[in-house]
C-alpha cells in the first residue's frame, strides 16, 4: 500500500501539480479515513504549499453537508418573492443585494432559471451533490437575525431537488408578490431568453415536452410562432396558456401566506423601474407582521 502511494503522489506531483504557483492552496481528503490523503497533504506541504486536509474525508463532509441542511432553513427568516413568470424576480433579488439585503437565489446555485425552458445555454447544471453544497455554502454565510429573500420557486429547479427541510421553510414563510403588466413580462422574457430569439431551433425541442400538456396542435401553433419570428406574440400565449395557470395552482397549493401577501407593482421594464420596486419591497417587508405574515399593500408607482 505504501509504494502504490508513493508512486501515484509522484505520479500527481509531476502531472498535476509540477506547474502550481507558489501561493496554491489545495484542499486534500479521501473517501474516508485519510492514510493516503494525509500522505499526499504531508508530502505538499513540504513542497511548500499551504495544503488543507479534510478531516474524516468525503464521507463525513456529505454527512455534515446532508445534516445541516436538515437543521439550517429552519433558523432563518424567509421573505418569498412571489410573482407569475416574467416578473423581473430574479431581477429584484439582484437589486436586493445589491442594497445590502440577504439573498438566497437557489436559481443562480442550480444554474437554471426554474422553467421547461429555463436551462443555461452557456453551462449545464451541477450535479444534485454540488447543488447541496452550494446551497450549504449559501446558507452558511447568511445571519439568522436577519431577513433571507428567496423567490418562490417549486421542488425542482431543472435537475436540482432543494431539500425537504428547505422548501418546508420556504412554503411557510411570508410573501410578497409582484404584480407587472403582461407587455412588460413578455419584454423581460424576451431580454432574459434572448438566446432562443438568436437561434430558434434550441426552442422547438423544449416546446415538445409540454405536449402531454397542451396537445400536439397548440405546440405546432407556438413553433410556428418561433419560425415566424413573432416573438412577443409567442412569449405572451406561453404565458396566459401555460405558465400563468400552472403558477397560479402551485402558489395557491403550496404557500400558505400568499392570499394575505402585500403586493407590489411592476411599473416597468427598465433599471428604474426594478429599482423602485426593490425600495417597495424593502418597505413592504417592514410593514409585514412576522408572526402573521399580514402587511399593507404597496405600490412601485406611487
Amino acid at each position: 500500500g505504501a509504494a502504490l502511494v508513493a508512486r501515484n503522489i509522484a505520479n500527481l506531483i509531476e502531472s498535476q501539480f509540477a506547474d502550481k504557483p507558489r501561493g496554491w492552496q489545495p484542499l486534500v481528503y479521501c473517501w474516508r479515513g485519510g492514510n493516503r490523503s494525509g500522505s499526499l497533504a504531508t508530502i505538499l506541504t513540504r513542497i511548500g504549499w499551504r495544503c488543507h486536509l479534510l478531516e474524516g474525508g468525503y464521507k463525513a463532509y456529505r454527512s455534515r453537508v446532508l445534516a445541516d441542511l436538515e437543521q439550517r432553513p429552519k433558523q432563518f427568516q424567509f421573505i418569498v418573492l412571489a410573482g407569475r413568470t416574467g416578473s423581473g424576480k430574479s431581477a429584484l433579488l439582484r437589486a436586493l443585494h445589491g442594497r445590502g439585503e440577504q439573498v438566497l437565489d437557489l436559481e443562480a446555485l442550480a444554474d437554471h432559471r426554474g422553467s421547461v425552458l429555463g436551462a443555461l445555454v452557456e453551462r449545464p447544471q451541477p450535479s444534485q451533490r454540488l447543488f447541496e453544497s452550494r446551497l450549504w455554502h449559501a446558507l452558511g454565510q447568511l445571519n439568522p437575525d436577519r431577513p433571507v429573500w428567496v423567490e418562490s420557486e417549486s421542488r425542482r429547479i431543472g435537475g436540482c431537488h432543494q431539500p425537504e427541510s428547505l422548501i418546508q421553510s420556504i412554503r411557510g414563510a411570508r410573501c410578497v408578490v409582484i404584480e407587472a403588466k403582461l407587455g412588460h413580462r413578455a419584454h423581460l422574457l424576451l431580454d432574459e431568453y434572448r438566446h432562443f430569439v438568436d437561434d430558434a431551433d434550441l426552442l422547438g425541442p423544449r416546446l415538445e415536452r409540454l405536449i402531454p400538456l397542451h396537445g400536439h396542435q397548440q405546440i405546432k401553433d407556438w413553433q410556428a410562432l418561433a419560425g415566424a419570428g413573432q416573438w412577443r406574440e409567442l412569449v405572451e400565449s406561453l404565458l396566459t396558456g401555460h405558465y400563468d395557470p400552472a403558477y397560479d395552482r402551485s402558489m395557491r397549493t403550496n404557500f400558505s401566506h400568499l392570499g394575505r401577501a402585500p403586493r407590489v407593482h411592476l411599473g416597468g421594464t427598465g433599471a428604474g423601474a426594478i429599482e423602485q420596486a426593490a425600495s417597495e419591497l424593502i418597505e413592504c417587508a417592514r410593514a409585514i407582521d412576522p408572526a402573521s405574515g399580514r402587511g399593507d399593500i404597496r405600490d412601485a408607482e406611487g
